[in-house]
């Protein structure tokens, strides 16, 4: 699918975090390089949230807040997003504390890819869609 100019930079940030959510889930094929011990997963996991996760969201957040306000579908859909942000954040913040590493980092990677998933498929196309306008005015 075609992505807005302004979009593209995100949609590259989410190929990023869907190869960390195959990476971390519990039938992992190996990859040249990344080790399969749960606290080296732990540790590539902390470096990309850092380094990706945490700006992405903040332009997320941007760009979300932009898009309010004009559709309902749309302003449903990111709501629920804005949701999700919030849970993948509160299980990504337990992953120190957890008690079954693997099984957590199987489930962030789960809610995760299904959240990218949906924002691609789904709200990123409403967005490119139904308010090129208000993207286009954006600087990320």
């Amino acid at each position: 699918m075609h992505r807005h100019p302004k979009l593209v930079p995100l949609s590259h940030e989410h190929q990023r975090l869907l190869f960390v959510c195959r990476y971390l889930k519990k039938d992992a094929a190996p990859y040249e390089g990344f080790p399969l011990e749960p606290e080296a997963k732990l540790a590539y996991i902390v470096k990309i949230f850092k380094e990706v996760m945490v700006p992405h969201l903040q332009k997320e957040d941007y760009l979300f807040e932009a898009c309010t306000g004009h559709d309902p579908e749309i302003d449903k859909a990111i709501r629920e997003l804005q949701t999700q942000h919030r849970q993948i954040s509160t299980i990504y913040g337990g992953l120190l504390e957890s008690k079954d590493l693997v099984g957590d980092m199987d489930i962030i990677a789960g809610e995760l890819e299904e959240h990218i998933r949906r924002e691609e498929r789904e709200v990123y196309q409403w967005l490119q869609d139904r308010l090129p306008h208000v993207i286009e005015g954006l600087s990320f």
